[in-house]
């Protein structure tokens, strides 16, 4: 367990000092789409009421974690891939999970300030009130764990010119086919189904009944569909470290 620490405290370093320069950047483009999400996607309705509101605040922190998780990390890891530096880290002399919770940990700090920041500019803009479970962090951490151990899995397992592609594909998917920042019902019956297994919808669940808690309670499947998708993804990175070449 020591040596697991250690590992995981000098590469959690090693990962900011390589990202240093990048990270504020990733910032600062991470903070202007949830603000922009918010603000923007208000313009194109003529009004905005209390339940539309309440999707495009619950929603912006919602596409920002998916954007840093399964947009920006995997297309890191590619870029890794193709200069060398992963082949580099599968040859360190630390533990596998001590890798991977170093780079979880680095994009999970790195979604924090935006998420915040988004949201205090939607409860501002719109006036919410917001009834705060105490599963909002629980939702946040596995929103953002879920996000990023696939986005890790496509960048594993896939080519980097794959991974670029299917991360670009993800991010149009979320912004403009997945009910996060509208209702479920506005969709064809054949995509309501599909989104009943995607992660997407269970992510923006999870975050907007944390945040504004119905009178019913926070339902705990959008917890257990997003449990199931981050172990799957969290199988596949391990399963590639473990392999040989």
């Amino acid at each position: 367990m020591r040596h697991w620490l250690r590992s995981y405290l000098l590469l959690l370093r090693w990962s900011a000092i390589r990202l240093r320069y990048l990270l504020p950047m990733i910032l600062v483009i991470q903070t202007m789409m949830s603000i922009g999400i918010v603000i923007g996607f208000a313009f194109l309705l003529p009004t905005v009421d209390p339940a539309t509101a309440l999707h495009l605040t619950t929603g912006a922190p919602t596409l920002a974690l998916i954007t840093i998780g399964m947009v920006l990390a995997p297309q890191l890891v590619a870029e890794a891939k193709t200069a060398g530096t992963f082949a580099y880290n599968r040859t360190l002399p630390v533990p596998r999970t001590a890798v991977l919770g170093a780079d979880i940990t680095t994009w999970l700090v790195a979604g924090t300030p935006g998420l915040l920041l988004g949201l205090l500019v939607a409860v501002l803009r719109f006036d919410l009130t917001l009834r705060v479970s105490w599963l909002v962090v629980p939702a946040v951490l596995l929103v953002a764990l879920t996000a990023t151990t696939v986005g890790f899995a496509i960048a594993y397992a896939a080519a980097p010119p794959v991974t670029n592609m299917v991360s670009q594909l993800i991010v149009f998917i979320a912004l403009m086919f997945s009910p996060i920042n509208f209702p479920a019902d506005r969709l064809p019956q054949w995509l309501q189904d599909v989104h009943r297994v995607l992660p997407f919808e269970s992510m923006a669940q999870a975050i907007r009944e944390s945040l504004a808690t119905p009178p019913e309670g926070v339902s705990m499947l959008p917890f257990l569909v997003l449990a199931v998708w981050g172990a799957a993804g969290l199988a596949i990175p391990l399963r590639v470290w473990a392999r040989r070449d």
